[in-house]
């Protein structure tokens, strides 16, 4: 089996949208050498949902940061809410955009890494509300992926249940925050390879690392 790497990460981790260019890099860097895939984290449980104004003053800090230290830039249609907390209608949780993973997972688990980026991106980007189905329409004609399907199976609870599977693997995993990724070489070898953000030539170095620690040809 070709190595796997597993991408941790949640819709709603601006430290993950980030990461979304170094994982994309490693991804078409090395997609014909390794298998990748995307678990959803539930950072945001549906049960804490809360309206945006209560991590507002939170994020217009943080979101900075992030720019700073990742060179992404987070767009004005997002930060509208954050400045202007009093005036949106966002409650933010993690359910829906796992869900939509889930539905992804099933029509192209090779190009999940692309998708998760994209949702970051309708968020953090667009300033779009991932909790609302009409959220994921336009890429729904970027993949090619039939709306009535997608909708009808955004409702199905086997889909629901596919995303909680990926919250309880986060646990198992002992993931306690976003972005973590591994790399798996067989059932009994995992290593971390990332917790938090980290340059692509930090990663590249520590899977190489792996590699020759487990003369992995």
């Amino acid at each position: 089996m070709k190595p796997l790497i597993i991408y941790c990460y949640d819709a709603y981790c601006g430290w993950c949208y980030g990461f979304s260019p170094v994982i994309k890099s490693l991804y078409k860097k090395y997609n014909t050498q390794f298998d990748f895939e995307t678990i959803s984290g539930g950072m945001i449980p549906i049960e804490s949902t809360q309206h945006i104004g209560k991590i507002a003053p939170f994020i217009l800090d943080a979101y900075k940061t992030v720019e700073e230290t990742t060179g992404v830039k987070f767009g004005e249609d997002y930060l509208w809410h954050i400045k202007n907390p009093d005036l949106s209608d966002w409650q933010p949780n993690s359910e829906m955009p796992a869900i939509a993973m889930a539905i992804f997972k099933d029509i192209y688990p090779h190009n999940t890494i692309e998708f998760a980026s994209d949702l970051q991106c309708s968020l953090y980007e667009e300033g779009r509300d991932l909790t609302d189905p009409e959220a994921y329409r336009h890429l729904l004609v970027k993949y090619d992926i039939n709306e009535d399907e997608f909708y009808s199976k955004l409702k199905d609870p086997t889909y629901k249940e596919k995303a909680y599977y990926d919250f309880s693997l986060i646990k198992q995993l002992k993931v306690n925050g976003f972005p973590t990724a591994f790399i798996q070489l067989d059932e009994s070898k995992l290593y971390m390879i990332t917790r938090g953000y980290s340059s692509l030539e930090t990663i590249e170095k520590r899977i190489k690392d792996i590699l020759i620690e487990n003369k992995f040809q």
